[in-house]
């Protein structure tokens, strides 16, 4: 039996294998390795697994078409707000509003890197807040490398909820579990670092410890501030706003603890409040139309829910359910919330139409790697190849798995450069993980999507970073630096989580 279980082991691998080197060794781009890994998994699933092809074929078009909705949906909303906002002028407004806080680059790095940076995170996620605030920045005199690895190390936490808490939601599609519960879980385990890493990013802009001096309290305000709305509003709406949220209050927190320091901060004339309220307009709007969609707002919720399509696409043994919720999906409350916040900054319809098209076109190669990704974890799914992985690693970690649990998660983001994709690639791995070790699904599961938050080691990542700055070449020099904070970001993570879950008998 044990034989048996080594060799499914082993086949079951050869999708993982095929990532990593076609991925992370070749450096073959996403949308080609990862088309390629899902052929091999399906010809894996139907000569060594012996699924039936058709059962194959169904379980990677179930993948696929959950990998247009409500995934690329909500990708190619977000960066539709995303581009509104700054084709209509209003993105340089924030970002001028944000910058004349102070002279102090620690603060600013606070304000921009993290609490403005998780903004954008939230809002548009996959790269964005790592490609805008480094270029910010490096306007304030910071030097390129030094700014691209701030912005990779802040954008770190914030990820789990993402382009409207699309990670965890796609998490809880994937497992079954009831995303609210999962998302209170996840801001729970987040919280050590959401206070830890305003404290590495002070340090990494004055390259020493000392830089701390003088801002201690205020670098931990800016973590706190932050730590305890997320929990908060994902015990009450659910995994959309926390880091919406979040970030938001980081920053109000920071900014008045600034003011009362220093006293830089002005007043902001009157004329000055109406543009920043019309800059912001799709943020508060996307704010707005989420809080009214969630579990608070019974009647609205309801109404849009009942707006649903359920399809059962995969033809063999116990189907999954896959909704589609017209109404309710949060890419259709963000493009609502686009369209009338375009308005309010004075966008014609045409104008943000050709918005659209052109954010269309941007993300093709995108919507390849997202439908290859989740096709092939489907597949692995129904063919039994994610219980073969999972039986196998209980089998030689034991009690000990949950301690390396959060490292899947972060392998995961490595390969594919997307906490999302890390979650569908091993959510379901995690899943069965904890059901053979009958410990907390939750718990375990959480720690898959808060071990994906580390994407400061991902290539990807570093080449949008790169990218940027326009310092192509240089990937090695910054991912040097990011390994170092990553894996003392890694291993605190694998150690609280083991512990706390010791202490409150979930593994």
């Amino acid at each position: 039996m044990r034989k048996i279980m080594w060799i499914n082991f082993l086949w079951a691998l050869v999708p993982i294998i095929w990532l990593i080197i076609s991925l992370g060794i070749i450096g073959m781009p996403a949308s080609r390795a990862c088309t390629i890994g899902l052929i091999i998994t399906i010809a894996d699933a139907v000569l060594m697994f012996k699924q039936p092809i058709i059962n194959t074929l169904s379980g990677a078009l179930e993948g696929i078409i959950m990998g247009i909705w409500p995934i690329m949906y909500v990708i190619l909303a977000a960066l539709f707000v995303y581009q509104i906002t700054t084709d209509s002028g209003s993105m340089g407004t924030i970002e001028k509003l944000l910058s004349s806080i102070t002279t102090d680059k620690r603060i600013l790095v606070l304000i921009i890197a993290w609490g403005f940076g998780g903004f954008l995170e939230s809002i548009a996620g996959f790269g964005t807040a790592v490609a805008i605030c480094a270029g910010i920045l490096i306007s304030l005199g910071l030097e390129p490398i030094q700014a691209s690895v701030i912005c990779l190390v802040a954008n770190s936490t914030a990820t789990a909820f993402g382009a409207i808490g699309l990670p965890v939601l796609t998490l809880a599609e994937v497992t079954n579990l009831n995303d609210v519960q999962l998302g209170f879980i996840v801001t729970l385990q987040l919280v050590i670092l959401v206070i830890l890493v305003p404290f590495i990013l002070v340090i990494l802009t004055g390259k020493s410890i000392k830089a701390l001096k003088g801002i201690v309290f205020i670098t931990l305000m800016s973590g706190v501030g932050m730590a305890i709305p997320q929990v908060i509003i994902a015990k009450f709406t659910g995994a959309e706003l926390p880091a919406l949220v979040g970030s938001l209050f980081s920053i109000l927190v920071t900014v008045w603890l600034t003011k009362r320091k220093t006293g830089s901060v002005e007043e902001v004339e009157n004329e000055g409040v109406s543009e920043i309220i019309k800059a912001c307009s799709p943020f508060i709007l996307v704010f707005i139309f989420v809080l009214l969609a969630s579990s608070l707002c019974p009647p609205v919720n309801n109404f849009l829910t009942s707006v649903t399509t359920h399809l059962h696409v995969y033809l063999g043994k116990n189907p999954n359910d896959l909704p589609i919720n017209w109404l309710s999906s949060p890419g259709t409350l963000i493009l609502l919330a686009g369209i009338i916040g375009g308005k309010i900054q004075g966008l014609s319809l045409s104008q943000m139409f050709k918005i659209l098209l052109n954010v269309l076109k941007t993300i093709g190669m995108t919507t390849i790697t997202v439908c290859a990704i989740v096709g092939l974890a489907k597949v692995m799914v129904y063919a039994g190849m994610t219980k073969a992985l999972a039986v196998a690693l209980v089998s030689l970690l034991g009690p000990a798995y949950p301690l390396f649990a959060p490292l899947i998660g972060a392998l995961g983001t490595f390969l594919t450069g997307s906490a999302t994709s890390a979650n569908v690639l091993f959510g379901n791995l995690q899943y069965s993980a904890a059901q053979s070790l009958g410990v907390s699904k939750y718990w375990i599961v959480a720690s898959n999507m808060t071990g994906a938050t580390a994407g400061m080691l991902s290539p990807q990542n570093i080449a949008v970073a790169t990218g940027a700055i326009n310092k192509e070449g240089l990937e090695g020099k910054i991912l040097k630096e990011t390994t170092k904070w990553g894996s003392i970001y890694l291993l605190i993570t694998c150690v609280f989580l083991y512990l706390v879950g010791l202490i409150t008998k979930l593994v």
